[in-house]
């Protein structure tokens, strides 16, 4: 089985949050335009002495995509 690179996994989160925070920052631009993608509304599960929320949404900006793939350049520089 392969090794699992947690840098690389890293990396690309942190382009994910930098870019989506410029894409925030830069509001009204083509950076900000993207598309939600995920549950709308969370879902429950009610075991009757626990009651379970499930819920995920990714929004993704062009910003978000223009900074993974910076993370990955940087990944093959640091590599």
């Amino acid at each position: 089985m392969k090794r699992i690179n947690w840098v690389l996994i890293v990396l690309v989160l942190i382009g994910f949050v930098i870019g989506r925070f410029i894409g925030t920052y830069f509001d009204g631009t083509f950076l900000n335009y993207g598309q939600n993608f995920g549950l709308s509304s969370p879902v429950e599960l009610n075991l009757g002495f626990i009651i379970l929320t499930f819920g995920l949404e990714f929004n993704i900006t062009i910003a978000s995509v223009i900074g993974v793939i910076i993370a990955f350049v940087v990944y093959r520089f640091i590599r």
